[in-house]
């Protein structure tokens, strides 16, 4: 296994490539839809679209990821654990404090996500939060500080942003192909450009989601899991932790596949055995994860 550096590094990398990737498929639909109507505008207007969709991504991910988990600001007063926990291990990682946010939702998950150590934040369901003894929140608390110090939580979370709207772009540029229109000439090619462009438009909706997991390997986790049993020096209450997550069988009342791989915990419950859920699921078996930390 990589060592934590090389980890970090990768991590940049993975993200560059992730956001080159995106420039070049709007790009390139953003062309064989300005090919087919004969408007160059249309190609110019997918360019700043797709720059500004990475730099959007960058910086404004954790408030785009935020609200899609419908997250919270927490405070001392009311979330008292939560906030020392997380404050004792942040110090004792050298890490800044993070922003906590909490999700009214009784599933226990937890996740963390911004574009820096200076911009992190952390976020947990209420659900966690009411179940965990303080060792088992320490232990999931030093998970999600882990993600931010190895660099995760950059790459998880453009993921979730430039994977949505890869999907997005490729259903608007679908539609309108279907209005007709463009440059249609004797020899067929107007309709042939048509078709392999539904196509492409079509597929590429699956394609974004699986651009998730081709980004987000489970060997983040595991890396997660190493760091976050050092730094609380009690991989059993990280252990404990994921044996409650994964023992609860409900899903999250807002799992969704684009943020599913950012939470410690298969968002849709021990009991999801939907093949779409298998096949999109970014989390080794809770058994694996535990085994390791326990040493067994």
């Amino acid at each position: 296994m990589a060592n934590l550096y090389q980890e970090q590094s990768n991590n940049v990398w993975r993200t560059l490539w992730l956001m080159t990737g995106f420039l070049i498929v709007v790009i390139a639909v953003g062309f064989a839809v300005s090919y087919y109507y004969g408007e160059p505008s249309i190609l110019y207007g997918a360019v700043i679209f797709a720059l500004l969709m990475n730099v959007g991504s960058c910086w404004f991910s954790d408030k785009i990821v935020l609200s899609m988990t419908h997250a919270k600001p927490a405070t001392r007063g009311e979330y008292f654990d939560f906030y020392t926990v997380t404050e004792n291990l942040a110090i004792t990682a050298g890490l800044p404090m993070p922003k906590l946010y909490v999700i009214h939702d009784p599933a226990p998950n937890a996740f963390a996500t911004g574009r820096d150590e200076k911009h992190a934040v952390v976020a947990a369901t209420t659900g966690l939060l009411s179940m965990m003894s303080r060792s088992e929140l320490e232990g999931v608390i030093a998970h999600e500080l882990s993600h931010i110090k190895n660099r995760d939580m950059l790459v998880m979370t453009i993921a979730v942003v430039l994977a949505g709207f890869v999907a997005i772009v490729a259903d608007l540029f679908l539609r309108m192909s279907l209005f007709g229109g463009g440059n249609r000439d004797d020899n067929g090619k107007t309709g042939a450009l048509f078709a392999v462009l539904a196509i492409v438009a079509v597929i590429l909706a699956p394609i974004a989601a699986q651009l998730i997991q081709l980004a987000i390997s489970r060997r983040r986790e595991y890396l997660a899991d190493a760091s976050g049993a050092l730094l609380t020096r009690y991989p059993e209450g990280l252990a404990s932790a994921l044996q409650k997550i994964g023992a609860y069988g409900r899903p999250m009342q807002n799992a969704s596949h684009a943020t599913a791989h950012l939470f410690i915990g298969n968002p849709f419950g021990s009991k999801a055995g939907q093949f779409m859920n298998k096949l999109f699921s970014t989390h080794p078996p809770v058994e694996d994860r535990v085994r390791r930390l326990l040493g067994h």
